[in-house]
This record gives C-alpha cells, sequence and structure tokens, in this order.
C-alpha cells in the first residue's frame, strides 16, 4: 500500500486528487495539507511514501517544503504537481530534493502512475517535462571555468563503468536504452544505477542527474 500526502491550498484540488487516490486498491491518503508548513508537519507525523507538492502556497511554499522534508531525512519522496508545465519555480525544485514534476492536467492515469513510480524510486515519471526542467535548471548553474568531474569525491568513489552509467543517465538514457547500448543485461543496468545512488548519496535517478551536472560530468548542450 503507497501511503500519500495531497499539499495543496485549493481544497477542490485536494478533494479531487483524493478521490482518484482512494479509488485505487493500492493507494491511501494519510492526510491533506493547505500550505508547506502543515505539510512538513504532517510529514513528520504520518511518514508517507509520497507526497503530492503544489508549488505556490501561502506561507511557506511546496519548494521551501520539499527543501524541509528532505533535510530532515524523511525517506518520503516529493512529486511537485505543477499548475504550467514550465513554472518559473519549478527547478528549483531539483535543487530542492523533488523526486519528480506533473502538471496540474495531467491525465488520471498519469498522475497514478507517477506517484507509483516515485514510490518505487523510478524519478522520470513525466521525461519530457523533466528534461525541460532540468534544461532550465542548468542555466542556472554557475559558470565554474575547468571544473572537472574527476575532482568531486561522489564521482571519484565511482567504478569506470559506474561513471559512464552516470554519465548516459545525465544524458537522459532510461535503463532500456542503457542496456541496449552498452550492451548490458537491464538487471546488471538497474544494480549499477542502485550501487551509483547508494556511493553518490543521491535520492534517486533526478538528483543522480542533478549531481552529473552539478560535478560537470554532463554539460549542457
Amino acid at each position: 500500500m503507497t501511503t500519500v500526502l495531497i499539499a495543496d491550498d485549493q481544497p477542490m484540488q485536494r478533494f479531487g486528487f483524493r478521490m482518484l487516490l482512494e479509488s485505487q486498491d493500492d493507494m491511501t491518503v494519510v492526510g491533506e495539507a493547505g500550505n508547506g508548513t502543515e505539510a512538513v508537519h504532517l510529514v513528520a507525523r504520518h511518514h508517507p511514501d509520497v507526497v503530492l507538492m503544489d508549488i505556490r502556497m501561502p506561507g511557506l511554499d511546496g519548494i521551501e517544503a520539499t527543501r524541509r522534508i528532505v533535510a530532515s531525512g524523511a525517506r518520503t519522496r516529493i512529486l511537485i504537481v505543477t499548475t504550467f508545465d514550465l513554472d518559473e519555480y519549478a527547478y528549483d525544485g531539483l535543487r530542492a530534493g523533488a523526486s519528480g514534476f506533473l502538471v496540474k492536467d495531467a491525465l488520471p492515469e498519469e498522475l497514478l502512475a507517477g506517484i507509483r513510480a516515485v514510490a518505487a524510486g523510478d524519478a522520470v515519471v513525466a521525461p519530457t517535462l523533466t528534461r525541460r526542467l532540468l534544461d532550465a535548471y542548468v542555466h542556472h548553474l554557475p559558470a565554474v571555468p575547468g571544473a572537472r568531474a574527476t575532482s568531486d569525491p561522489r564521482i571519484t568513489a565511482l567504478t569506470e563503468r559506474e561513471r559512464e552509467i552516470l554519465t548516459v543517465i545525465g544524458q537522459g538514457w532510461s535503463n532500456t536504452e542503457i542496456a541496449a547500448r552498452l550492451h548490458l543485461a537491464e538487471s546488471t543496468v538497474k544494480t549499477h544505477v542502485t550501487r551509483i545512488l547508494a556511493k553518490t548519496g543521491a535520492r534517486d535517478r533526478v538528483q543522480a542527474v542533478i549531481l552529473a551536472y552539478d560535478t560537470r560530468l554532463v554539460t549542457p548542450m
């Protein structure tokens, strides 16, 4: 059973999400928050698997709430739900530790699939949107002339193969694509990805992509 907390300042939006989620046999809603402060408190109380997090809320917004939840060490994963498909603040969610993004007008099956994917640790729930958000994100990276990925201890801890796989993860390859292009079994790729996340401290695949950009293992095209 996947437990979900809904954080949105619009009561009707929360109601719609709750009705959809509770129609599923494998999901249950453990609480609702109307702002970021409530979301942080309810996560500490209920330890949900996933939070559906709105960005723009009164008081503490969804980005700061995400940052505080991640900093607390909670196992909860955050799925940010944006009003627009390229919210000007959405890329901040990547740095804050969000595991994925969806737009509020996504189809019900897309939202459900996104929650299940995030709960399972697969952060790529809306590849096109995630790609666009990452493109927005990298333009905010500070220029560091001559910066090299090899100088970062999170990268030097990786084997040559793990570093290669992290590089292509940063380029947006799926496990299936990695397996096919690098001539590996998909189960082997999954094992490598698990080890990469463990060694680098990345919470999930989106955070691994951010790491690849932050350390200049991958550079914007």
